[in-house]
């Protein structure tokens, strides 16, 4: 239930309590007949005695006998009985009750005791009425009531106001060019018309999160500087229904008021899922009404309406075929991870905010950041221009750059950290076991650097970056890929004896990979080249296997297999290799940091001439970092779930 839903609910209710509270405590009148009254009243029994043109009202005494008594008793009574001769009634009273108090009040008086008795439900539907109403007013995003809640929420800009053209755009080139034409139309529709082509009525963007469509789609209406309404689609569904279908006309009749425009419908897989029973579980669904209003607006354009609807997804897979088909989404664009092209114009892009160092060289920092999107690109600019403020330095310099990549990736490094000297020695092992394998292994990506500084929710890494961006996965990179997460946990018990939950992430990517190479990617000699892994477009709403109980128990054999075969293979490098480790442990503990060359000569049986953490904290007069926290508890070490590594994957064995 939302929250506007629960406070009309709490409003209501609470004008019921009132209405029972004041209807309980306000005073009800007996009802007498003539002779009754004037019994009692020559048993002078009225305290005051009201004379109208219609009835006779007015209290009884409290020390009447048989008539309830206190503050809340009722002692009001009222006589049915037209009153013709209003000056005979009142004489005669006088004369029978001469100490009761008697008045007169001509014709209108009832309506005034009207009045008094509606005066507390009127309040109470005021009350109503100012509290939930505005409520409704505030959900609907404007003035008005109810009506509005079939109003837009677009959000309406244009060039000057977002000032964004194809110049701030780098690193997709070829959605670039695809999307140009559609700026040409807008600019000079009568160029297009001359030959009796059409353009597109709507452009799907298609990509990963952080890719850079929404800068896209602002860069289309900016270059063509035409209003640009944007929405989104979890803004079209409310809970009453019809909302979202209405909100859609609405959104579609503003556009084309000020065509010519571009609507932008960011996450359109909110309401343009597919239809079916598998997807809305049968029956009326709002979502799918909404779909429907899209589909019928887009279909209601004529030629000469200069409205181009522009949408976006990373879920292209599940969207209905009635909104891709021709006529409605004409094109696809694919906006892909920037290659190290793109990747050096992006980070040229967002380097003109900040101060650079001129010994900077962005080349290679593109070339140290593979399968990194946009938005990571512009988090390291900006990381590194806090971690520069932070150092109180002039310019950015490339180390704070590389600093900034490691963070965003693989999170903060925590120095202040304290960490037990055991659980220390066990993390220089595990990540030990892990250089080693990386850089022996030729099929496994270079290593990076090593280091045992916990960082993000690990306490240790070890990184490394693909040589070039990697767009598909080979057998052997991944069968190289699992002995190196198998290192870890092997290095760690050899040396101590025994083993502990600080590889669970490593058992994670080691199970991940065996599985898809078995049930996604035919690698299975055994099963052969068919894929097994359910349609993921069913979003498991079908619980179904898509195969037999006897081919499941081969797919777990054959994942058993692969895995079994990585940590036995791991073993025999690392139990050939053992002094290597050791030399690459000893030197973790005693630099905490090595990156790959410094790994290189290590296991080449060279040493390392640099200044140790040690010596530095000595010379400031501190105690080492790992002195100094002996006698601290182990730090927990949370699983975090990854898929396939994509670019450059980190090995926290013991995080």
């Amino acid at each position: 239930m939302s929250r506007g839903v629960a406070s009309w609910i709490g409003f209501i209710l609470i004008a019921v309590m009132i209405a029972m509270i004041v209807s309980q405590q306000m005073p009800q009148a007996d009802v007498i007949s003539i002779d009754e009254f004037w019994r009692h009243a020559e048993a002078n029994h009225f305290a005051e005695i009201l004379i109208s043109d219609e009835r006779i009202t007015g209290a009884f005494r409290e020390d009447v006998p048989g008539r309830p008594h206190g503050p809340s008793a009722t002692r009001k009574f009222k006589v049915n009985y037209r009153v013709d001769r209003v000056a005979e009634v009142e004489a005669q009273l006088r004369k029978v009750c001469p100490n009761t108090k008697i008045s007169y009040e001509p014709g209108g008086a009832p309506y005034t005791q009207l009045l008094i008795g509606i005066i507390p439900w009127l309040l109470i539907f005021g009350f109503i009425w100012f509290f939930v109403f505005r409520q409704l007013r505030a959900s609907a995003g404007g003035a008005g009531m109810l009506g509005n809640f079939g109003r837009s929420r677009h959000r309406v800009s244009n060039r000057e106001t977002s000032g964004v053209t194809f110049k701030d755009v780098a690193g997709v080139d070829e959605a670039k060019e695809e999307v140009a034409e559609i700026v040409e139309f807008l600019k000079n529709p009568k160029k297009f018309q001359r030959l009796g082509g059409r353009i597109p009525r709507g452009v799907l963007l298609v990509g990963s999160p952080g890719c850079g469509k929404t800068l896209l789609a602002k860069a289309i209406a900016g270059e063509a500087d035409v209003p640009f309404f944007s929405i989104s689609g979890a803004d079209f569904v409310e809970m009453f229904v019809g909302v979202g279908a209405s909100r859609v006309r609405d959104l579609f009749k503003s556009a084309k008021e000020n065509s010519p425009c571009i609507v932008f419908l960011d996450e359109i897989d909110a309401v343009g899922r597919r239809r079916g029973a598998s997807y809305s579980g049968g029956g009326h669904d709002e979502r799918e009404q909404t779909l429907n209003a899209i589909l019928v607006e887009m279909d209601g354009f004529d030629t000469s309406d200069q409205v181009i609807v522009i949408a976006a997804t990373n879920r292209a897979d599940i969207l209905d075929p009635a909104l891709t088909r021709p006529g409605r989404f004409d094109r696809r664009v694919e906006v892909p991870l920037p290659d190290i092209k793109g990747r050096l114009e992006i980070l040229k892009v967002h380097a003109r905010r900040i101060k650079l160092s001129p010994n900077v060289d962005l080349m290679r920092l593109a070339r140290g950041t593979p399968m990194f999107n946009g938005a990571e690109l512009a988090a390291i600019i900006n990381e590194a221009a806090i971690i520069a403020t932070m150092q109180e330095k002039d310019m950015v310099e490339l180390e704070d750059l590389e600093e900034a990549r490691d963070k965003v990736r693989y999170g903060r490094s925590n120095r202040s950290r304290a960490i037990e000297e055991k659980e220390r020695l066990a993390t220089a092992y595990h990540e030990a076991g892990h250089a080693v394998l990386q850089t022996l292994l030729k099929d496994a990506d270079p290593l990076h650097k090593v280091t045992i500084i916990p960082r993000g929710q690990s306490l240790g890494a070890t990184m490394s970056l693909p040589e070039k961006d990697r767009y598909g996965y080979s057998a052997k990179w991944m069968r190289a890929t699992m002995r190196v997460l198998c290192g870890g946990r092997i290095a760690e018990e050899r040396h101590s004896g025994d083993i502990s939950s600080g590889a669970a992430m490593d058992i994670e990517q080691v199970t991940t990979l065996a599985k898809a190479m078995v049930l996604e990617w035919g690698m299975s000699e055994r099963l052969g080249f068919v894929r097994y892994s359910p349609d993921p477009r069913l979003e498991g709403f079908i619980n179904e296997k898509p195969y037999s109980d006897e081919t499941a128990h081969m797919i777990d054999e054959e994942i058993r297999r692969l895995v079994s075969e990585a940590f036995q293979d791991a073993r025999r490098l690392l139990d050939e290799n053992w002094s290597k480790v050791e030399a690459v442990a000893q030197a973790l503990l005693k630099h905490e940091t090595l990156d790959a060359e410094e790994v290189r000569r290590l296991l080449c049986g060279e040493t390392i001439d640099k200044p140790t953490l040690s010596g530095i904290l000595a010379q400031e007069g501190s105690p080492p970092s790992g002195e100094s926290s002996k006698s601290a508890k182990p730090t927990a070490r949370p699983v975090s779930s990854n898929g396939l590594p994509n670019g450059p994957v980190p090995h926290p064995g013991m995080g």
